[in-house]
């Protein structure tokens, strides 16, 4: 609790000290199975040791949905609004691979460089997706990206800082080719 301060929520506690007993029951596990310590433990509680150490693991993952489900329930909404500066819709790039600079334009919000589980409405990330399949998660409007001759379909996403969707989603999209 004191490490996570006084205002976090409680399945940020629950999971910090369940990660304690995985390191500290292992600990115990190891070193008593391996005969390295605490050799007066019997052997069959260094196995039990061992158990507790996983089902700490196990809790520490699967306890926090369950304490607070309505984290995971809503998402928040955003004012900000997401669209292409380059590539253009159409526009024609040479190469194999070709390299395609990508610029975006984002109103109303801003791109941070941190992530949180404490989401504010217009801050955020951007993911980038060509043809459905994510090839950048940034901090910044700006990159390049190194692609292959044919049609493409460049997506671009603005996410909450913990790289979850905002409700609605905010994303936009191009179309653009790459020939040889």
């Amino acid at each position: 609790m004191l490490a996570d301060g006084a205002n976090t929520p409680v399945d940020q506690g629950v999971s910090t000290f369940l990660f304690i007993g995985v390191v500290l029951f292992g600990v115990v596990a190891w070193s008593r199975l391996r005969g390295r310590a605490f050799a007066t433990i019997p052997r069959g509680l260094g196995w039990a040791s061992g158990a507790a150490a996983a089902a700490c693991l196990v809790l520490a993952l699967v306890l926090p949905p369950i304490i607070r489900p309505e984290q995971n329930a809503a998402r928040p909404s955003t004012t900000g609004r997401l669209s292409f500066i380059t590539p253009t819709p159409g526009e024609v790039f040479r190469g194999n691979p070709a390299t395609v600079p990508v610029a975006l334009h984002l109103a109303g919000a801003r791109v941070v460089p941190f992530i949180s589980t404490h989401l504010v409405p217009n801050e955020g990330h951007v993911h980038l997706f060509l043809d459905g399949s994510i090839v950048s998660m940034s901090f910044t409007l700006e990159t390049t990206l190194q692609v292959r001759p044919g049609r493409h379909q460049l997506a671009a996403e603005f996410v909450a800082v913990d790289h979850g969707p905002f409700s609605p989603p905010v994303i936009t999209g191009v179309a653009f080719d790459v020939k040889p």
